[in-house]
């Protein structure tokens, strides 16, 4: 086992890795920047250094002075929770050079995973389901139309690196393909340095479901059930959920045997997610992987009780799995909200300053996973998450409502965040019943709905209950009952706070 590890990243996802090393006896080591100097995982880690100034390109993305300090410091692995360096096969091939362990997988597996293509191409011969279209990069516009017109519009043009919807052009009819072709083909190349592209048919109104996985060096793959994930503006989650309200335990086995399919493809080792679109047909379709720790993996730890960090850790020291699937069940419900700094008023704008004063959440069943303080000035050069506020309880209804009463104690000023966005998600009937998919921002998301609610939206939610106590819709296969039968008194409490 390892006795020292270097983690390179920052914030929330540094001290949640440092506090599992905490607990196994493992001495840490913290990289910062200059704008991350006051930060709490700075405080936290066993030792702690500087590496660069605060944008990304001149402290966590410079890998070599990264490698040079685990060496000096004696670290035997390092971390890279997610972003950053946590997905880069140059990284992991350098760690290997210099004898050091990634706490992740192979850098032949990021590669082969890293490209949509390439992805596509290798779980296909392990029959998983793909979305109807062609694998490869388009080279010719027109052989494209063809290929376009035979998969049937609307189609999906969309660049094969990278993510959160750059280099994606969805094309409902054939005059418009040439000009969204090139669109995309410029963004991509823009966003990631990489134009290429491809097509697939665009499947409407689907769910995003992931598939948590664990792998060792020994070919043991292992599936943790599956995360709802499709509240999401502009392509990236907002709330994230376990079990999924929709899958039935027959589709819930076929897709996870699926995920655990995509692992074997690539030779998959550590901790992975493999995310499917799920149609209204309930056919679902491989989306990507990702090799990597994902932000709302705490949801899954709190149904099935599994410390993903430490099984990591425990995977890259080179011991096998300690449980099989057989071994493996879901307990309860759990919900995240990531707390970000955006404003809901304003369509989810950055909002950065300074945080005032903060007041956490506590009680039975809520976790925070978080770096914030009061008085915290946020750096404006990382990604503008604060926290994640995750809640569980035995059934869906009582996580939700744990979720509001968390929201509701959960205070933050001096900036706008998406609590309030939380809050109307679960208030919402559509979220209620389960019947939402990744339009449901476009679709149901009013910012004046924060501030104004009506009678008629209480009569319709009051409406949504009463249907499953009278047994219209079923959202467990277990009966549910609600533990909070009066709507937070979050609005009144709210209000005033707006504009601190």
């Amino acid at each position: 086992m390892f006795s020292k590890i270097l983690i390179a990243n920052r914030g929330e996802i540094a001290l949640r890795v440092m506090r599992t090393c905490k607990e196994m006896g493992i001495a840490t080591v913290a990289v910062y920047s200059t704008a991350d100097k006051g930060s709490r995982h700075v405080r936290y880690a066993d030792e702690a250094y500087c590496i660069g100034e605060g944008p990304s390109n001149q402290s966590y993305l410079l890998m070599d002075r990264i490698i040079d300090l685990a060496i000096r410091t004696g670290s035997q692995a390092i971390h890279p929770g997610y972003g950053f360096l946590s997905e880069n096969a140059v990284f992991a091939r350098k760690l290997a050079d210099n004898n050091l362990v990634l706490i992740g997988p192979s850098a032949e597996a990021m590669e082969i995973m890293g490209s949509k293509i390439a992805s596509k191409q290798a779980v296909e011969k392990f029959g998983v389901p793909l979305v109807p279209g062609i694998n490869e990069a388009i080279t010719d516009g027109l052989a494209a139309l063809e290929v376009a017109k035979k998969v049937g519009f609307p189609v999906l043009i969309k660049a094969s690196a990278g993510g959160g919807g750059k280099g994606m052009r969805v094309v409902h009819k054939s005059e418009e393909f040439a000009e969204a072709l090139e669109a995309a083909q410029n963004e991509a190349r823009s966003a990631f340095g990489d134009d290429r592209v491809f097509i697939e048919k665009y499947v409407g109104n689907p769910r995003h479901i992931e598939f948590q996985l664990i792998a060792d060096n020994f070919g043991n793959v292992t599936h943790l059930f599956e995360r709802e994930c499709s509240i999401q503006r502009r392509h990236q989650k907002l709330i994230e959920e376990a079990p999924s309200v929709v899958l039935t335990p027959e589709l819930r086995a076929k897709m996870g045997a699926a995920a655990v399919n995509v692992a074997k493809a690539c030779g998959y080792t550590g901790a992975g997610t493999v995310e499917f679109l799920l149609g209204d047909n309930q056919e679902f379709y491989f989306l990507e992987m990702n090799t990597r720790l994902q932000v709302e993996h705490p949801v899954t730890e709190m149904i099935t009780g599994i410390d993903l960090v430490k099984v990591q850790i425990t995977v890259a020291a080179g011991l096998p799995l300690p449980f099989a699937q057989s071994d493996l069940s879901i307990n309860g419900h759990a919900i995240e909200l990531r707390v970000c700094a955006e404003d809901p008023y304003q369509q989810f704008l950055p909002n950065i300053g300074t945080i005032r004063t903060v007041e956490m959440p506590s009680g039975p069943g809520v976790r925070i996973d978080d770096f914030i303080e009061s008085n915290m000035e946020i750096p404006i050069f990382y990604d503008n998450m604060l926290a994640k506020l995750i809640v569980w309880a035995p059934t869906r209804l009582e996580a939700m409502a744990r979720m509001k009463r968390a929201i509701s104690e959960y205070v933050i000023t001096g900036i706008q965040t998406t609590l309030p966005f939380g809050t109307f998600v679960m208030n919402h009937p559509k979220f209620i019943e389960g019947d939402f998919n990744t339009h449901f921002i476009q679709e149901y998301f009013n910012p004046e709905a924060l501030t104004t609610p009506t009678n008629s939206d209480f009569e319709v939610l009051a409406t949504a209950a009463v249907s499953f106590f009278q047994g219209n819709k079923t959202l467990n296969s277990e009966t549910e009952t609600q533990s909070e039968a009066s709507d937070s008194n979050w609005f009144s409490q709210r209000r005033g706070l707006r504009n601190v």
